[in-house]
C-alpha cells in the first residue's frame, strides 16, 4: 500500500482488521439466515454471534502451516466458539465469504471517494464563481487563441468532475454484489434464497450468475472508474502547473510559511503538489489495466487474479482518495493573479480579436478566403513588426473599404466576446430540481 499517503479513514477501510471483520459478516449473515431457513440449528447461530472473534496473529499462525487464508481464518475463529463452529462455512466456498467481504470494503471506499469528489466539486465552484469574470487568455496548441475567463476554466473542471462523481456512483452500484453459490455457482448446497438472504443483512444484491467468483468485469468497472478520476485530477493539476510557469504566472499552489522549494536555490516555488498528483495518476491509470487483464480467468475459476488485486485495490483507492483532499487543498488556497491573465491577455497586441474581423468581414460580403488574407496579413504584420493589431487594421484601405471603423472598434470589446459566460455558468451550475 502506499502508505505515506494513507488517510487513516481509508486505511482502516483496507486494514486486515477490517478485511477479517467483513468476512466475519458475511459468514455470520450466512449462518443466521440458515438458521432462519431451519438449516442451522438456531442456538448455534446464536451462539456463533456470541462468540465468534478472530486474532490476527493467530490467523497468521495457522496460515504458515494450512497456507489458505479463509481456512486459517476459520480455524481460529472456532478456536473462540467452540462445538457450533461445526456450522460456521456451513455450505460454503472461500469465495463465497471474500467476494461477497470485499464488495463490502470497495462499496465503503466508494463511499469516502464520493465524499472526496463533491468536497472538491464544492470548492471548485466558489472559485469558479469567485472568478467568474476574470478574463484571461484561452490556449490552443500552447498558443494565444481567444479571451475567456479564468472561472470558465474552473467551470469547465467542475462539469468533468460531476461526470467523474456519476461514474463513481454507477461503479458502486456494479460492484454492490455477493455471492453465496458455491464452487462452481450452481448452488448444489445451499438455496439461492439463502443467497437472497445474505446478501439483504449485508445490504448488497445477490449476482445473478457466478462462477466461483464474482465476475471481474465488475471490478475493472470500477478500476477504471477511478482511473478517469485519477486523470481528470491530473488534467486539472498539469494546468495549474503550465499556469505557473515563470512565463505566464496567472496561477499559483499555495506556498506555506516556512515551504521550501529546493535545496539549491532559495527562490523556487515549485507546484510539487499538482506534480504529485500528476505521478499518482500514472500509478491508478496502470492499476485499472491490471484491473483488465483480472477479467479473464481459466474456466469456472482460477487464482490469478487474487494477488492483484491485494495491491491494485487498495492502492488505487488509497492514493485517490489523497489526490482528491490533496488537490481540494491546492484549489481552496489557489493564488490567482489576475493583473498578471490581463497583462498576457494584452501581450499578443490584440491578434487574438481576428475571428471577429473575418466574421464582419463575410458578413458584409466578402470572400472568406479574402476576408482571411486581409485579417492574416495585419496579423503577422503585428507578430514580427510588434505593432498593434487594431490600429493596423484601421490603416489598411482594403478593411477600411469593407469595415467601418466603429464595427473594428467593437470588434475588440472583452464585454462582448465574454457577453455569454453567464448562460455557460446557469447551464453548469444549474440547480437540480428534484421531481415527484
Amino acid at each position: 500500500m502506499i502508505r505515506r499517503y494513507t488517510n487513516p479513514e481509508m486505511g482502516a477501510i483496507w486494514s486486515e482488521q477490517r478485511r477479517y471483520e467483513t468476512w466475519l459478516e458475511v459468514e455470520l449473515a450466512a449462518a443466521d439466515a440458515m438458521a432462519e431457513a431451519g438449516i442451522v440449528p438456531a442456538e448455534a447461530a446464536r451462539e456463533l454471534r456470541a462468540k465468534a472473534a478472530f486474532d490476527i496473529a493467530r490467523i497468521e499462525e495457522i496460515e504458515q502451516t494450512t497456507q489458505h487464508d479463509v481456512i486459517a481464518f476459520t480455524t481460529a475463529v472456532a478456536e473462540k466458539v467452540g462445538p457450533s463452529a461445526r456450522w460456521l462455512h456451513f455450505g460454503l466456498t472461500s469465495s463465497d465469504v471474500v467476494d461477497t467481504a470485499q464488495a463490502i470494503q470497495m462499496r465503503e471506499a466508494c463511499d469516502l471517494i464520493i465524499r472526496n469528489i463533491a468536497a472538491l466539486m464544492e470548492t471548485v465552484r466558489e472559485r469558479a464563481e469567485e472568478h467568474r469574470r476574470t478574463p484571461m487568455i484561452g490556449r490552443t496548441h500552447g498558443v494565444h487563441a481567444e479571451p475567456m475567463t479564468f472561472g470558465l476554466k474552473l467551470a469547465l473542471w467542475y462539469a468533468e468532475l460531476q461526470r467523474d462523481l456519476d461514474r463513481v456512483l454507477r461503479a458502486r452500484d456494479t460492484i454492490s454484489v455477493g455471492k453465496i453459490s458455491g464452487a462452481v455457482g450452481t448452488f448444489a448446497h445451499l438455496d439461492p434464497a439463502i443467497e437472497a438472504r445474505v446478501c439483504e443483512k449485508l445490504g448488497l444484491q445477490p449476482a445473478p450468475v457466478s462462477s466461483q467468483v464474482i465476475q471481474r468485469d465488475r471490478h475493472a468497472e470500477l478500476m477504471t472508474a477511478l482511473a478517469i478520476t485519477a486523470a481528470s485530477l491530473e488534467k486539472f493539476a498539469l494546468e495549474i502547473r503550465g499556469l505557473q510557469k515563470t512565463e505566464i504566472g496567472e496561477v499559483e499552489e499555495p506556498f506555506g510559511k516556512g515551504q521550501k522549494g529546493s535545496s539549491a536555490m532559495p527562490h523556487k516555488r515549485n507546484p510539487i503538489g499538482s506534480e504529485q498528483i500528476t505521478g499518482l495518476s500514472r500509478l491508478i491509470r496502470s492499476n485499472s489495466l491490471a484491473a483488465l487483464e483480472n477479467i479473464a480467468l481459466w474456466h469456472e475459476r482460477d487464482i490469478s487474479h487474487s494477488s492483484v488485486e491485494r495491491v491494485i485495490l487498495p492502492d488505487s483507492f488509497i492514493a485517490l482518495d489523497h489526490m482528491l483532499r490533496r488537490f481540494t487543498r491546492i484549489v481552496r488556497g489557489m493564488v490567482v493573479y489576475p493583473d498578471r491573465m490581463k497583462e498576457n491577455l494584452e501581450r499578443s497586441r490584440g491578434v487574438v480579436f481576428s475571428g471577429t474581423i473575418l466574421l464582419e468581414l463575410a458578413r458584409r460580403g466578402i470572400s472568406r478566403e479574402q476576408a482571411y488574407e486581409w485579417v492574416q496579413r495585419n496579423a503577422m504584420r503585428s507578430f514580427h513588426e510588434k505593432k498593434d493589431f487594431k490600429r493596423l487594421l484601421l490603416a489598411d484601405a482594403d478593411l477600411q473599404k469593407a469595415l467601418p471603423a466603429e464595427e473594428i472598434e467593437k470588434a475588440f470589446d472583452l464585454d462582448e466576446q465574454l457577453r455569454n459566460v453567464d448562460r455557460i455558468f446557469d447551464r453548469v451550475f444549474r440547480p437540480v430540481v428534484a421531481t415527484a
